[in-house]
């Protein structure tokens, strides 16, 4: 099914160009409809000296976040304007000022979210909101790589849970355009099936049309996100489809995880569900 409704999550400026240039060519690819949305917090209120709000500084910062906001739905609609899409762009106020938070709503009635990586500066959105709560699928662009929206190599990492099999079933329109992918399976289980790891998924691929090998790699030693950063390299691969959070997500927080990397330094495009 290709992705009709593509909402594009925008944090801040820095992002503002390379989310609406990989949305909107999306969103040109598939003949769909695109949205931007950007969210602002309202201003804090303070009192003054004698115990009353200050109203000239709740006037100064409802205009700077009004300002920002103009200024990123400009770039929006300028980054659009030349990919002959329907687009339309929604400007919120939240309690938490977070893009992706606001976007819950609007995400479950979606296709396809695209939002970027994490960044250092603190202004990135709050993906994993989007993960556990919209029920849609996300595309991450980098922050230090090329926004793509079409992809030649693409690596599954598959662990055989049922995130895994969503992200895989949910990114087919991008596997069956690819020219091939592979479905990297680390560091399989001991087992006495006769059905080796990642070939039952391989053949149902297959049977849809797509071109799939498939890949077991012995991390010796290596974290998980090492082995698919490596492989990745190998490979050429320009997309990483990945079960989010397969594994207690409060264990990632406190200890890294695969989910972690890809959201805040994975070098390619990342495609998510869980």
């Amino acid at each position: 099914m290709p992705f009709k409704t593509i909402l594009a999550i925008i944090q801040s400026a820095e992002d503002a160009e390379s989310v609406s240039d990989c949305a909107g060519a999306l969103a040109a690819r598939f003949e769909g409809h695109l949205i931007g949305l950007h969210a602002e917090a309202p201003p804090i209120p303070y009192t003054s000296t004698i115990g009353f709000p200050d109203a000239e500084f709740l006037q100064a910062s409802t205009e700077v976040n009004e300002e920002r906001s103009q200024k990123i739905g400009a770039v929006f609609r300028e980054r659009t304007a030349h990919a002959g899409v329907t687009a339309e762009w929604r400007s919120l106020e939240s309690f938490s000022g977070d893009s992706a938070h606001s976007g819950i709503a609007t995400a479950r009635s979606c296709d396809l979210v695209v939002a970027a990586q994490g960044g250092a500066d603190g202004a990135s959105p709050d993906v994993d909101a989007l993960l556990y709560e919209a029920g849609r699928p996300i595309l991450v662009t980098p922050r230090d790589g090329p926004a793509l929206a079409t992809f030649r190599r693409i690596i599954v990492a598959w662990n055989g849970s049922r995130e895994a099999a969503r992200a895989t079933f949910d990114a087919l329109p991008f596997i069956l355009d690819a020219e091939s992918t592979e479905i990297l399976v680390i560091d399989p289980p001991d087992s006495p099936e006769s059905v080796e790891p990642g070939v039952d998924i391989a053949a149902a691929l297959e049977r849809h049309g797509a071109s799939v090998t498939v890949h077991t790699e012995a991390s010796g030693g290596l974290a998980t996100d090492d082995v698919i950063r490596k492989r990745i390299s190998e490979t050429g691969a320009d997309l990483l489809v990945l079960g989010a959070y397969s594994h207690s997500w409060l264990k990632q927080l406190l200890f890294g995880g695969v989910t972690r990397t890809v959201l805040h330094s994975m070098p390619v495009t990342a495609f998510l569900s869980r």
